[in-house]
């Protein structure tokens, strides 16, 4: 009779073994993984995208603007894992909402600089850290159209239960994922850098109206670590590490509301992933 608690014992032993060599591990899924494809999604909303009506500013001013950007949800296809781990679903599904804060200044000859930094303030599960940066260099082209080059980047971490959510739990096989009762702090790490060309309208005092357009690139470096301790005490650091290249477009308008304020709206598409809409309001902070 005694046989079986051993055999039990030994055979979580070895389990919990197993999984102690894999915690720390390493994971490189192919480009076309459900993994590789989900952290790209991930990064669409957070992507640095151009505001045109920032592009424009005059050497020495400064504006001030906060933006809105829906999160797409995942197709059901690509909630489940199918590389570095045996097949699961994923809570995609920490927030629908990305918001930033954003200061631009031009600069003289056409440059313009413009920043981001997101502090780490919980919304819905998700709890971001981001810090943003663009560089850019605009030239009329008439008397209302101007063109843009422009080049962005952005670092930082996004922390959530996204592994195994509360809802992921469970107490009843060890040998299953999510065995525990604490829910998993998983790390995303949106690294990116790209670059964009916009044209654009300028809004005037007779028409109040601009719009614009352009494509870019993006280089993606994200970074996936897992943060989940078992019922068991086995903490599992598995990191996912993917290195992409995606080709985006923007499109949208922009109303001028008085003299220093304005407000817009994006779409904006990475052509393999998904499409997000952004909308921004920002006012001049002087002349």
């Amino acid at each position: 009779m005694q046989s079986r608690p051993r055999s039990r014992a030994l055979l979580f032993g070895t389990l919990a073994c197993l999984c102690a060599s894999q915690a720390f591990s390493q994971c490189r899924p192919p480009r076309g993984s459900n993994e590789a494809r989900l952290l790209a999604l991930y990064s669409v909303p957070i992507v640095f995208s151009a505001d045109p009506s920032s592009l424009s500013l005059p050497s020495g001013v400064w504006k001030l603007s906060g933006e809105a950007a829906y999160v797409p949800t995942a197709p059901a296809a690509l909630q489940h894992t199918s590389y570095c781990y045996a097949a699961r679903g994923q809570n995609t599904g920490l927030t629908s909402l990305f918001g930033r804060p954003r200061l631009a200044v031009g600069l003289p000859r056409g440059f313009g600089l413009e920043i981001s930094y997101l502090p780490p303030i919980t919304v819905a599960n998700a709890t971001p850290d981001l810090g943003s940066a663009a560089f850019w260099f605009t030239r009329g082209v008439s008397s209302r159209l101007q063109l843009t080059a422009r080049v962005h980047g952005t670092i930082g971490v996004v922390k959530g239960p996204i592994t195994c959510s509360r809802s992921a739990l469970q107490l009843t096989d060890p040998a299953s994922p999510c065995y525990g009762t604490n829910p998993s702090i998983d790390e995303f790490r949106p690294n990116m850098a790209g670059a964009e060309f916009v044209a654009s309208t300028i809004p005037t005092t007779s028409s109040r109206f601009g719009f614009f357009g352009g494509l870019g690139v993006n280089e993606l470096y994200p970074r996936f670590r897992v943060g989940f301790t078992n019922q068991l005490g086995v903490v599992d650091h598995t990191r996912i590490v993917v290195d992409l290249t995606r080709v985006s477009a923007l499109t949208g308008a922009t109303v001028m509301l008085g003299h220093r304020c304005d407000a817009s709206a994006q779409a904006f598409t990475s052509f393999s992933d998904a499409t997000t809409v952004r909308a921004t309001l920002g006012c001049r902070l002087n002349r």
